[in-house]
């Protein structure tokens, strides 16, 4: 039996030299994948464990409504004419249980305007789920933000939460809408204390973040009825989670954003568990990915699917008790009151532009005075930088009472994706 194996092994080897090449490659790659992450993760732990006292939060959190501040202190970065905090603040999630949330704020050095300063929520896209990651204690905390400057200019006050299980104690509940947009909301209640900062606010978001923020615009008028909501901005946002996952589940990006999805979903509803949908290679692997910042997750994931790796066992869409929470945190249209400006890019390949096309189409229909912008040479990882510009500018007009102007009844450039196909 040995000899027969061998008489067939050996001759396929031979005859196919540039598929054993192409494995042999690829396990390099992912193997320097996993070196790079370690080497980085090593380097990050001196800088962390300097910052881990901030971001412990005190057992019990104190005393005080959500937006009371456990502690600050002044940051040295920002631009001219501004000035700066990292924040830990008590926020709550969707259940009512009281967190502790950090972030940063940002407002202007100028004396606040009669009503005080306005004030931009920014709710970040993803970044990974490992403490590093967490935008206020990265080395880069503006590194999304490059668009700040024109809004201290503008005269606002700039919140950045970097959600609660991010950089502090507990999960982060990735994609699960009413968790970040409390977290958004409490970063505003924060900054009025810090601040002059007003009652009037609008928030933008990317990604992630960008779907954050349409859930910030849907609970705002019950979650914080003190506060006046002016418009919602959001780039690329993670909306229309349904074609989304149907699409995305095969995927490479499947790896990278599945990964958060599979440990912070049961973690919010533990009726879910990532053996219902996940692979044996995925349920191995999401845990360690998913600590990984984004685009060493991202490295892995694409390594792990040209090696015949899938995260999921199925589309997390055909698993009834998935596809309830899919639907419940699906964002779902504001009124026309709120007016709302949505930009994505034609060339996006993880936020993909048929999904957001749903969103055009089904907020129209509902009503909602949406804005949209498409922008045709723009991919995934850059939109909330590039449409900051743009985000700012159409802020700065709903600041100023400007009346939006609506693009519904506009021919929509991408055909919105009809399930199944």
């Amino acid at each position: 039996m040995a000899e027969a194996v061998s008489r067939t092994r050996v001759p396929f080897v031979r005859r196919h030299p540039i598929f054993i090449g192409t494995v042999l490659v690829l396990l390099a790659a992912l193997t320097a994948v996993l070196v790079t992450v370690a080497v980085k993760h090593n380097q990050s732990n001196a800088r962390q464990d300097k910052l881990q006292p901030f971001y412990t939060p005190p057992s019990p959190l104190p005393a005080g409504p959500p937006g009371t501040i456990i502690r600050s202190e002044p940051l040295s970065i920002g631009p001219a004419g501004s000035r700066g905090w990292r924040v830990l603040y008590v926020s709550e999630d969707a259940r009512g249980n009281r967190v502790a949330t950090s972030g940063m704020v940002f407002a202007p050095t100028a004396p606040a305007p009669p009503g005080g300063y306005p004030v931009v929520a920014w709710a970040h896209g993803t970044v990974g789920m490992g403490v590093s990651c967490a935008p206020s204690r990265s080395t880069s905390p503006l590194g999304q933000l490059t668009w700040l400057n024109t809004m201290i200019e503008n005269g606002w006050v700039v919140t950045a939460t970097d959600y609660n299980g991010l950089g502090t104690p507990g999960t982060l509940k990735y994609l699960v809408g009413e968790d970040a947009a409390r977290d958004v909301l409490n970063s505003i209640r924060t900054a009025r204390t810090l601040t002059g900062a007003g009652t009037r606010f609008s928030v933008y978001g990317h990604s992630q973040g960008g779907a954050s923020a349409l859930w910030t615009g849907r609970i705002a008028p019950t979650y914080a009825p003190e506060l006046q909501l002016v418009s919602v901005a959001a780039a690329a946002p993670a909306a229309e989670l349904e074609p989304l996952l149907e699409q995305q589940w095969k995927t490479s990006v499947g790896w990278a954003i599945g990964a958060e999805v599979l440990v912070g979903w049961p973690a919010a509803y533990p009726e879910l568990s990532a053996d219902q949908i996940a692979t044996r290679a995925g349920r191995n692997n999401y845990k360690s990915i998913a600590e990984q910042c984004v685009l060493e997750a991202a490295l892995e994931g694409t390594a792990r699917k040209f090696l015949g790796q899938e995260i999921f066992s199925k589309d997390p869409n055909s698993d009834p008790q998935w596809h309830a929470r899919i639907l419940e945190n699906t964002a779902r249209p504001l009124p026309s009151e709120v007016p709302v400006m949505v930009i994505q890019g034609l060339d996006d390949d993880i936020v993909l532009p048929n999904t957001t096309a749903v969103l055009a189409r089904d907020w129209c229909k509902a009503g909602s005075n949406i804005t949209m912008a498409w922008l045709g040479d723009q991919g995934h990882m850059t939109l909330g930088k590039v449409g900051g510009p743009l985000a700012t500018t159409w802020l700065q007009q709903r600041f100023a009472g400007i009346p939006a102007q609506s693009t519904c009844g506009t021919t929509i450039p991408v055909t919105p994706f009809v399930a199944g196909n």
